[in-house]
């Protein structure tokens, strides 16, 4: 059976860079006016308008790749079992 690999965004880099500059949430939101749902998005893994991005990197005045990353993780063997059974 071959491993199949199930491809992300990542957003630890910006928690990272947060607590490298000692930026709370709640401080980049004000700063970057972005909700509290688009962050606690981040905070999950889950996609974000790029206008969310821009408006944090506007924020931090850094650039899109130092606040996320593309990862590639293992699917879960149940996904990869129910996927080849469907065949």
């Amino acid at each position: 059976m071959t491993e199949a690999l199930d491809m992300r965004f990542s957003y630890n880099k910006l928690f990272k860079l947060l607590i490298d500059r000692n930026i709370k949430k709640k401080e980049l939101r004000e700063m970057s006016g972005v909700s509290a749902t688009s962050i606690a998005k981040l905070g999950k893994g889950a996609n974000v308008n790029t206008d969310v991005l821009l408006r944090i990197c506007n924020a931090l005045n850094c650039d899109v790749g130092d606040i996320m990353e593309f990862v590639m993780e293992e699917e879960p063997a149940d996904r990869i079992n129910d996927e080849e059974e469907k065949r």
